[in-house]
């Protein structure tokens, strides 16, 4: 063979080895595509997301822990990119498998099809339309598939004869006789950019119609009435408004998230009930013109996620508006030996949370409103549970439908299933947030700023010492309650160099956070934060 052969038929080899690459991306497209579509008329989960659920479930606790720590609020969309990226390294494979042995790629996704399948067994889905999108996505794969080999000169469905110039001889693809029925390569482009947009168009659709069938700005026209007894404005001294320091009430943009949902549900509030019952005497269901029409009470409480290091951000105060979960409770008559809460969300996340809890007299709330608004969609529109004092995973139920009262020993919650705490109340915790980690100052009077909390104990006194020196008190913030994080702030005369700060807080049963450090697993995380910084 001469050299000029050769090099000949290595571009054609590259060339084959592209256009498979583009067709198996294309096909994956397609299929994700009409799933999106498909799951969007059937009202269920889409295959993708049900394999990210599937991964999520399956996963060890420490893995999910170092991934919330690695990546925070963003490890939902790590997991979805991983995903895909899996899809579309398989999609790729396929695609050059079908250049030479179509069988072979066909049945590799029709494989495919089979782990979304599983994916939807592993995660107990009793959706009957669940399979739906998955049977859906494998046919338009095939589908677009076999079109784009049908359109491919010199593929195995394609024309009998190849372009001039497409390479013979060892190393070839082997052209299948039959009638001319590829349109040569401008046939090819054409079918792959009808595949790409018929793919687009279809996931656009999915994505843009649960909204108009679940009524479109159901949030935004959901007439949100006013507290029975108001709260008062914030007073004067409750932000101490230090540049850098986190603000006494957080937004509803900047709050944080931390749950298991991979797509955040939308529910339609005309739509939405809850059901009590399990361990009562009088089981009922409520929904949302009933809960709407209740006296409904405002509280200031912050939340924390359990998953948050020492001087981590999963911790955000806001002033929500619900009807009292105890007055609930009471309706329904529990009965005795129902320790336990068990509530579950929309999208079938379980949370155990202590009755005593709830009945004790703290403000544990139905909660429908958040900062004054409805509740954003990715905080459990149209309602959920906040229960001062206790960790989000054991109190803070996100589109809550059902409230089942039962014992702990008789089901657990689905962290409780994987090696998590349950009872987990909030340990005392202080941050310093001025000046950042590793930040930069002026020599002089430094300020010093963060915040501290112990929800339902409340803070005493918030100490700071300046490099291993001798501890001072620090200035607290007003707060409205105990079940709020407190500011704080100090002021210290530094020199040029590398300085440390480190802080600890005194709640108020007298306790005082202890210098070691212990992971947040299983029921959360302990130690003094400290950072460095430098005066220049």
């Amino acid at each position: 063979m001469s050299t000029e052969t050769r090099e000949s038929a290595s571009q054609g080899s590259r060339r084959r080895t592209t256009t498979g690459i583009a067709s198996g991306l294309l096909t994956v497209g397609a299929a994700l595509g009409a799933a999106e579509l498909a799951a969007a008329l059937a009202r269920t989960t889409p295959p993708v997301v049900a394999v990210g659920d599937a991964v999520v479930d399956s996963s060890p606790p420490a893995a999910m822990e170092y991934a919330i720590e690695l990546f925070g609020s963003a490890d939902k969309l790590v997991l979805m990119l991983g995903v895909l990226l899996v899809l579309s390294v398989g999609g790729a494979v396929l695609g050059v498998l079908s250049l030479r042995r179509p069988p072979v790629a066909f049945t590799g996704l029709f494989l495919f099809g089979a782990a979304g399948v599983l994916a939807l067994f592993l995660r107990r889905d009793d959706d009957p339309w669940a399979v739906l999108p998955v049977v859906v996505a494998v046919a338009a794969g095939a589908a677009a598939l076999g079109l784009l080999l049908w359109s491919l000169p010199g593929g195995p469905w394609g024309r009998e004869r190849g372009e001039p110039g497409t390479p013979s001889g060892p190393g070839a693809l082997a052209p299948v006789p039959g009638p001319e029925r590829g349109q040569g390569r401008r046939g090819f482009v054409l079918t792959a950019a009808g595949v790409l947009a018929a793919s687009g168009t279809a996931g656009v659709l999915g994505r843009r119609l649960p909204s108009v069938l679940e009524g479109h700005g159901s949030r935004e026209s959901l007439p949100l009435p006013a507290a029975q007894n108001p709260l008062p404005n914030l007073s004067k001294g409750v932000d101490l408004q230090v540049p850098g320091l986190s603000s006494f009430i957080t937004s509803n943009d900047d709050f944080y998230r931390i749950d298991t949902a991979l797509t955040v549900p939308r529910l339609d509030p005309a739509q939405w009930t809850l059901r009590v019952h399990g361990m009562v005497d009088r089981p009922f269901e409520l929904d949302m013109d009933e809960l709407l029409s209740l006296p409904l009470q405002e509280a200031d409480i912050t939340l924390t996620c359990v998953s948050n290091e020492v001087g981590g951000d999963l911790a955000g105060n806001s002033r929500w508006l619900g009807f009292p979960l105890a007055e609930l409770l009471r309706r329904a008559g529990v009965r005795s030996g129902a320790d336990q809460i068990l509530s579950t969300s929309q999208d079938g996340w379980t949370c155990g949370t202590p009755t005593e809890a709830v009945m004790d007299g703290r403000d544990a709330l139905l909660a429908v409103g958040m900062g004054g608004e409805p509740l954003p969609y990715r905080h459990g529109f149209p309602a959920r549970m906040v229960v001062p004092g206790l960790y989000g995973f054991v109190s803070a139920t996100k589109w809550v439908t059902d409230i089942k009262l039962t014992r702990f020993a008789d089901e657990q919650a689905y962290w409780a299933q994987r090696d998590w705490g349950v009872r987990a109340p909030i340990k005392t915790m202080s941050r310093v947030d001025v000046p950042a980690p590793l930040g930069r100052v002026e020599s002089g009077e430094v300020t010093l700023a963060g915040v501290a909390w112990a929800q339902t104990r409340g803070i005493d006194a918030v100490e700071v010492r300046m490099d291993d020196g001798h501890w001072q008190e620090a200035e607290l913030a007003r707060v409205p309650g105990l079940d709020t994080w407190v500011q704080w702030i100090a002021e210290a005369d530094l020199e040029p160099g590398m300085h440390s700060v480190e802080v600890r807080a005194t709640d108020g049963t007298g306790f005082t956070q202890p210098a070691e450090r212990v992971s947040p697993l299983p029921d959360g995380a302990t130690g003094r934060h400290r950072i460095r910084f430098t005066v220049e």
